[in-house]
């Protein structure tokens, strides 16, 4: 119980936190953590949308062809081999915005090392051996969160598109078709 003594209190820890970083930009960091967030959850959104629109119209056209098993498949694959390219790029964006951010704040020597640090630190690798200033060690923190914030919609995202492709009850009766033999 004695150890219980040398601990602080949660507002002490916070107190010497804010203390240590000392720096007030910050605040404009978390507040572009937020504004990135946003726009990535937009730009998943308008993925998901644009897939179900295509998921859609692959249903409504391959069930009045009469070929709906073989090529519906085939096309709804594609579209979300197309979604999860577009998310990947969207991560690369959102490192690029992260560098963006970054750079004025004359952080880092070069742009480069900027994108290395942003690009680690959001895919939460961290093995670069970046010096930050005492004001600047909460950043990897942040970025860091970011990261799995963004991948956590991305995934959520991904995983509600593949299982509309493989779940049984959303598709239509292809045993109706004419072409196609019964079930």
């Amino acid at each position: 119980m004695e150890l219980l003594n040398y601990l602080p209190s949660l507002t002490d820890l916070f107190k010497q936190i804010y203390t240590d970083i000392g720096n007030q930009q910050i605040y404009w960091i978390l507040v572009f953590v937020g504004l990135m967030l946003t726009f990535h959850g937009v730009y998943v959104l308008l993925v998901v949308i644009c897939f179900n629109a295509i998921r859609s119209w692959l249903i409504d056209n391959y069930r009045i062809a009469g070929h709906y098993f073989y090529g519906f498949r085939l096309a709804a694959f594609i579209a979300y081999f197309v979604a999860i390219v577009l998310i990947i790029l969207g991560h690369l964006m959102d490192i690029v915005l992260w560098t963006y951010a970054l750079i004025p704040l004359n952080i880092f020597p070069t742009n480069p090392e900027t994108f290395y640090f942003a690009g680690e630190m959001y895919v939460t690798v961290g093995f670069g051996s970046f010096e930050l200033a005492k004001g600047w060690r909460i950043l990897p923190i942040v970025i860091a969160f970011s990261g799995i914030f963004a991948a956590s919609m991305s995934g959520a995202a991904l995983f509600n598109m593949l299982g509309s492709l493989i779940n049984k009850r959303e598709r239509p009766d292809i045993s109706a078709d004419a072409n196609l033999p019964a079930a």
